[in-house]
This record gives C-alpha cells, structure tokens and sequence, in this order.
C-alpha cells in the first residue's frame, strides 16, 4: 500500500478524541509523523474529565502505519507552545501540517439562552479554547512550516463560512467560537500563500464523537440505534471522514486551489473519493440546509 505522506511530519494540537483523534490516526495511515498534543493524559485528566489520552492517540497512529509521538500540551501557555515547536524542530527539523482542532468548549456552552442569562466567566473561556489556543498555536508553528513551501494548515471548525454567515449557532459565544476559526484560516490564508503555503477551513458534519456516542447510550458499531431517539443522526459521520479529508489534502500536490476556502468532509470526499467507514459519502451540512433546518422528516437518501 502506498504512503503518500511518508517523510512528512504533522502537528494535530487537540489530538485527544474526536475529530483530532482520527485526523491524527488517518495521517498515520498515509505514513506521516504526527505529533499528537492536548492536556489529556495518563499523567491526568484535563477539565474535560473524559478518559482518552494523548498517548492513545499516538498509539494508535504508529498501529496505523505512521510514527505518533504524544507530547502534553495546553495551547493556552504560549511557553509550552513554544517547547513544543522547537522539539519537533531539534527532531525533525520541520513541519508539513499543521492542525488547529483544540476546543474542549462543549460543557462550557450555555445553548438557546440570551447572552445576560450567560455566565461570562464560562462564555469567555469558551471563546479562549476556541480562539485563542489556535492564534497562541500558529504564531510559534507558522516560522516552521514555511521554511519549505507546500506547507499545510487545517483550521477544524464546526460549520462552513456560507453556513455559519447565514445561521445563528444558538448561544452567542459558540457562534463567535466557530465564525472565527473559519476567519482565521482566511488570515492564514493571507499570510502563507507568499511561501507557498496554504491554509484551509475544514468543518466535519454531525460527528460522531466519544462523547456523541455516549450521549446517545451507543457504540461506533451500533450507532444507528440512537435514530430512534433523534432521527437527523442518520446523517452523522464517523471521525475517520473528515481524518481522511484531512489526508487528502496533506496529499494532494495541487492543495494550493483550496487556499483560504472553507469546505466540509463531505465536499472533499466527492473530490478525492474517500468514503467513511461504512463506504458512505455523507454530505452533512446541504442535508441541514435542505433537510433538517427546514423541519423536514429524516431521509438521507441523495445524502450519503
């Protein structure tokens, strides 16, 4: 099997579960080396209190086919951010990709509530895990990767710039949490394409999480059981789509044409041919449109 991206080397801040997770394990697959950071660790837990850890994570990308290295991180302590680039610098002396997933912001979100009945304090951290972790993390990253053109940077996000510009995300500081990381990979954008770089928003669709799948009482093999519970999630995605997006595009030597887009897993699928775990093309964010935002009964057919 070919490995498109052997010899490159990748850095997924917020690698811990989720989406980050198989970002990370699905760039193994194609033979990078990919440091996988987050606060998540055997050596403790973060605020999340949840049970996946970093060194899982990098488990399973060497199991993959790649070379995962787990290093602790909180993106919000510039210092650790900066120790973290100059090891992967005096280890590999550079950085093909750089993912920006952190956000921990769930448990913290007030939803369908007016912003005096917010509690700021939770509202703003929502806002610095979402943010600011991104900007701390890009400004330390960014001198690497553009030391060789064809550098890559994926800002994951929740939403498309044409859907999120059109559709209020139910409580002011997710809205403004996920309208910006759509922004900066614009800025990113901006500021890359004169070293030959390019950046790209990447949003899943209805993912579905570690913590997804616990909301619902399901597994990964039986998830279809929660549709009778919440019918549009037969339209939801397994991680390991937007993790293949993601490799499609660390792989594609004509990435540049995507820079400073704002696309979704399913759009990409129809352009590289991936497919989710169960062979399927989901197209989340046109079935929102057209289907679940309007009310509409739950039928993905056309939709996956």
């Amino acid at each position: 099997m070919t490995k498109p991206l052997t010899g490159r080397v990748a850095l997924v801040a917020g690698a811990t579960r989720g989406a980050g997770r198989q970002i990370a394990v699905q760039l193994g697959v194609a033979g990078a080396t990919v440091y996988a950071t987050g606060r998540s660790s055997r050596a403790g837990r973060s605020e999340m209190g949840r049970p996946e850890t970093i060194e899982e994570t990098a488990e399973l990308v060497t199991e993959a086919g790649g070379t995962g290295v787990a290093v602790r991180v909180d993106h919000l302590v510039p210092e650790q951010v900066r120790d973290l680039v100059a090891r992967i610098d005096a280890e590999q002396g550079r950085l093909d990709v750089l993912v920006n997933d952190i956000w921990g912001g769930d448990p913290l979100t007030t939803w369908e509530k007016p912003v005096w009945e917010q509690p700021l304090e939770a509202g703003f951290r929502v806002l610095r895990l979402a943010v600011d972790t991104h900007i701390v993390t890009s400004h330390f990253a960014l001198p690497l990767l553009i030391r060789r053109p064809g550098g890559l940077v994926i800002e994951v996000g929740d939403g498309t710039r044409e859907y999120n510009d059109t559709t209020r995300r139910l409580s002011v500081f997710y809205d403004l949490a996920k309208v910006s990381v759509n922004r900066l990979a614009f800025n990113w954008a901006h500021e890359l394409a004169p070293h030959g770089c390019t950046a790209v928003a990447l949003t899943p669709g209805w993912l579905r999480s570690e913590a997804m799948l616990e909301h619902f009482g399901v597994t990964e093999e039986n998830w279809r059981d929660a549709l009778d519970r919440e019918p549009h999630f037969a339209i939801s995605e397994s991680p390991a789509f937007v993790g293949r997006a993601v490799a499609a595009l660390a792989a594609d030597e004509d990435r540049a044409r995507w820079n400073g887009r704002s696309v979704s897993s399913g759009e990409l699928a129809k352009v590289y041919g991936f497919t989710d775990v169960d062979g399927s093309r989901p197209d989340a964010w046109r079935y929102m449109v057209e289907v679940q935002d309007p009310g509409r009964p739950a039928d993905v057919t056309g939709y996956r």
